[in-house]
C-alpha cells in the first residue's frame, strides 16, 4: 500500500519508468567552453568548463583571460586565489547565476587531481569541476542472510537541492579535508543519528561517476556507494532537519521507488549499484543493468586515491 506521502513523491516524477538514473547520469545538453587556470608564468591545469551563456561574468572580472583552441585559461595568482574566487562567487549568488548556497568548502582539483584552490560548494557546478559524494544503503538482513528490507529517507522539503525526493539511508557531499568515507561517518550522526560504533560495519560498494546536466549547472562528481547492514528494530533519528524521514521498506518496495525515480539520481545509482552486487534482481534485467552501468564505474585504483582504505585492526 502506498502511503500519502509516497504518492506525492511519485507524482513528481520527470524520469524515464525503468531506472532513468543511468541515462540521466550521463546526460548533457549544455554548451559548455573548457576552462584551464594558471599562475602567472605557469603552465595552465583544466578545472573543468562553464557554460558558454555566463562567459560574460568572466569578462568582466578583470582576471587575464585567454581564448584558444583548447577553451579558456584563467591566470589567478597562488596567493589570493581563494579570496579573488571567493569574491567573484558571492556576486554570481547575488546574481542568481549560483544557487543552493551552503558555505561550505570544497576542493577545486585540475584533471591530475592536484588542488588548484578551494572555492564555495555551490560553485563547483558552475565551474563544472570533480567533486565527491558518499551514499550509504542501510538494509536489514532477512531469516536467509540476504537483505530483506532498505531504510529509504525522504529529504526536508526545505533542501536546497532536492526537496522532498526519496534518498538513501545516508548521502551528502564530500568537504575539502575530508575524505569520503569520514564525510560519510560525519553525515551518520547528522542524517541518522548513527554513531561510529554503529557505522564499523560499513563496506565499500563502487565508486560511480556521473556527468549530468542539473539546475545548478554540471554535475561531475564521483559517487562512492557504501553499504551498513543495521539490526532489525534500529531506527535511525534525524539530528539537523534535513530529513523529513526515514522508513524501512521491503527491497522490491524500495528498488521500485528507485527505478521509477522517485529517488534523486545519485541516490537512485547508490540503490542500483546495491541491487546488483547482492543480487537482488532478475537474472536478465541485472545483466542488462550491469551493462549499462559499467561505464559509470570507478576503477578500483582510481578511486582509491580519493578514498583510501582503512587498515586493518589487530
Amino acid at each position: 500500500m502506498t502511503s500519502t506521502d509516497d504518492r506525492s513523491v511519485a507524482s513528481d516524477r520527470t524520469h524515464s519508468p525503468t531506472w532513468g538514473c543511468v541515462h540521466l547520469a550521463r546526460h548533457t545538453r549544455q554548451d559548455r567552453v573548457p576552462v584551464g587556470l594558471a599562475a602567472p608564468g605557469e603552465a595552465s591545469a583544466s578545472i573543468g568548463s562553464v557554460d558558454r551563456t555566463h562567459l560574460a561574468w568572466l569578462r568582466d572580472t578583470g582576471w587575464p583571460l585567454a581564448e584558444g583552441p583548447a577553451g579558456l585559461v584563467l591566470t589567478l595568482p597562488r596567493d589570493g586565489r581563494d579570496a579573488a574566487l571567493a569574491a567573484f562567487h558571492g556576486r554570481l549568488r547575488d546574481a542568481g547565476v549560483i544557487r543552493a548556497w551552503r558555505d561550505e568548502p570544497y576542493p577545486l582539483l585540475d584533471a591530475q587531481g592536484r588542488l588548484q584552490a578551494v572555492i564555495e560548494r555551490a560553485s563547483a557546478r558552475f565551474w563544472g569541476c570533480l567533486t565527491f559524494g558518499a551514499h550509504c544503503n542501510g538494509y536489514v538482513r532477512g531469516p536467509d542472510g540476504r537483505p530483506s528490507h532498505l531504510w529509504v529517507a525522504r529529504r526536508a522539503e526545505d533542501k536546497p537541492t532536492d526537496p522532498g525526493r526519496l534518498d538513501n539511508l545516508i548521502g551528502g557531499g564530500v568537504p575539502y579535508g575530508q575524505t569520503p568515507r569520514e564525510a560519510l561517518l560525519r553525515e551518520a550522526w547528522e542524517e541518522a543519528g548513527l554513531t561510529p560504533g554503529q557505522m564499523a560495519g560499513i563496506a565499500r560498494g563502487r565508486v560511480i561517476e556521473l556527468c549530468c546536466d542539473i539546475p545548478e549547472g554540471l554535475q561531475r562528481e564521483w559517487l562512492h556507494v557504501y553499504d551498513l547492514a543495521l539490526p532489525p528494530g534500529l531506527q535511525p533519528v534525524n539530528q539537523d532537519g534535513e530529513v523529513a524521514w526515514h522508513r524501512l521498506m521491503p527491497v522490491a518496495q524500495a528498488l521500485d521507488h528507485a527505478a521509477r525515480g522517485d529517488m534523486t539520481v545519485d541516490a537512485a545509482l547508490a540503490t542500483l549499484d546495491f541491487a546488483l552486487r547482492h543480487g537482488l534482481l532478475p537474472a536478465a534485467e541485472a545483466a542488462a543493468l550491469a551493462e549499462a552501468t559499467a561505464g559509470l564505474w570507478v576503477a578500483p585504483e582510481r578511486a582509491e586515491r580519493i578514498d583510501p582504505p582503512v587498515p586493518a585492526t589487530v
